[in-house]
């Protein structure tokens, strides 16, 4: 379903040389405006609040601060980013590729080789053909993940992304454009796609229904009640390097793909804003702000609840992303399967049924899955029922 949206998305930003908030500022009345760019900023802020509980983990593991000194270290982000940025857009994206492949290297070993953590590729084919949400538990989670997978704000910002790129306005370059950042975009999310799943499928193979784990050099590890299973989620790695060598690795590799994904979401930021409202900031500003807005809620969260349930706001903050996919998805979908608007690039029969589809589905998961959402929710802000 990503990686559907994610091509009309560019195909929208290419025929029209619009980003998707242009084009809602353009086309859409005037009330629109305001209500549509708070729901991209809700989205934006609820996905930096996941970089924040990820950097403040990453901390910990590191250098044992505690997770609350984790999220205020968190807020100073914006001057590591500034000082990034001095090396170029390719040089971090070059880091986060490298460590991101050396981890799924370690996935595909654990995957294939080591006896212990080898599945059973039946019975994931099984439950890829016929799959089933045992519990409501399973149903939030499951919403969780499409936020996270999906993202709304990236839906926002991939049609002003397209247009950095030099091509001509001549039908055949619009259609070469068109057909590599398909390419592009098709081979970029099949690659998260399987590193994701390996991820689900290790932790299902380390963690589920057992009260420890024996890791490399013979090190129990002891799973209880109050285990956060965030901070516990190096252990996927370590029956391949030990405890040691998986918590350096994936704190490092958190905290890379965090400062990449943060990256993301200033610039997201900015195409929103400047969208929606004409208005302009500079970046460092920007970032400024939409982490304080991350910071504060987790700070208040995490001083009252402590820092064993940074997993449930951590799933809770990617739920509030899949609730907003609608508002992005159904006025991306409206633009570009109009002639009008798109001309001889609009959606063709396959892209139109995929996407549309796509998003329906997506819609109805969250009607369904709001009830228990709401309880978990308010379970989690509140401490009520266990969390």
């Amino acid at each position: 379903m990503a990686i559907f949206l994610q091509i009309i998305c560019a195909r929208l930003g290419i025929a029209t040389g619009r980003d998707l908030a242009q084009c809602c500022y353009e086309w859409y009345p005037k009330w629109t405006r305001v209500p549509n760019w708070l729901m991209a900023e809700v989205a934006i802020i609820a996905c930096d609040l996941a970089e924040v509980l990820g950097g403040a983990v990453a901390l910990n593991m590191l250098f044992h601060i505690p997770i609350f000194w984790g999220v205020i270290i968190t807020g100073a982000d914006v001057l590591l980013l500034l000082a990034l940025q001095r090396f170029g857009m390719r040089t971090i994206e070059a880091i986060v590729l490298l460590l991101v492949a050396t981890i799924g290297i370690c996935y595909y070993i654990e995957l294939f080789v080591l006896p212990q953590t080898h599945p059973s590729f039946l019975e994931m084919g099984r439950a890829i053909i016929s799959p089933t949400l045992g519990s409501s538990s399973m149903v939030y989670v499951a919403i969780g993940i499409i936020g996270a997978t999906v993202m709304p704000h990236v839906l926002y910002l991939h049609p002003a992304l397209v247009q950095s790129r030099k091509f001509q306005k001549d039908d055949d370059s619009i259609r070469k454009a068109i057909k590599y950042n398909t390419i592009d975009t098709s081979v970029n999310l099949s690659v998260a796609f399987l590193i994701n799943a390996a991820i689900l499928v290790l932790a299902a193979m380390v963690f589920y229904g057992k009260t420890s784990v024996t890791v490399a050099g013979g090190q129990v590890v002891q799973f209880n009640d109050s285990t956060d299973w965030i901070q516990a989620a190096n252990l996927t790695l370590a029956p391949l390097m030990g405890t040691a060598v998986a918590t350096v690795l994936f704190a490092v590799a958190l905290l890379a793909s965090g400062q990449s994904a943060t990256i993301v979401g200033t610039m997201a930021g900015q195409v929103v804003m400047e969208g929606f409202m004409h208005w302009k900031i500079s970046p460092w500003l920007r970032r400024l702000i939409t982490r304080s807005l991350a910071i504060i809620p987790t700070v208040i969260f995490v001083g009252i609840r402590g820092a064993n349930n940074v997993n449930d706001l951590l799933v809770l903050s990617q739920v509030v992303l899949s609730f907003q996919l609608p508002f992005a998805m159904f006025p991306l979908l409206h633009f570009a399967s109009s002639r009008k608007r798109m001309g001889q690039w609009r959606l063709g029969w396959f892209l139109l049924i995929a996407g549309w589809g796509s998003a329906l589905l997506i819609t109805a998961f969250d009607i369904y899955g709001l009830p228990d959402a709401a309880k978990q929710a308010w379970q989690v802000i509140t401490g009520a029922g266990g969390g």
